[in-house]
């Protein structure tokens, strides 16, 4: 069963650009809205399970790191970068805190 659809908020420059598309393929602004729309959608998995197994697939040779571990030493290494100058302490310490 068709369903409606309204946008609302579309700048002028977006809807004048539609028109012209629309015009250039022949059909009316809605019409292009639902080929717009079925583009773009038609590449998107339908399938949550298929795009989770596709993921695990395409990762699945790569090393992997507990994300704690990541943030640890990307922590480390910020900390470590800080000029000597800084005060000592955790953010927001020091002069005039």
């Amino acid at each position: 069963m068709p369903t409606a659809l309204t946008v609302r908020g579309l700048d002028e420059d977006l809807v004048r650009r539609l028109k012209l598309r629309a015009a250039r393929h022949g059909r009316s602004m809605e019409a292009e809205c639902r080929d717009i729309l079925r583009q773009a959608l038609a590449s998107e998995p339908q399938d949550f399970r298929a795009l989770a197994s596709s993921l695990r697939q395409s990762l699945a040779d790569r090393a992997h790191r507990p994300a704690g571990d990541v943030m640890a030493a990307t922590r480390a290494e910020t900390w470590a970068a800080l000029p000597e100058s800084m005060p000592s302490g955790s953010p927001g310490e020091g002069e005039g805190a």
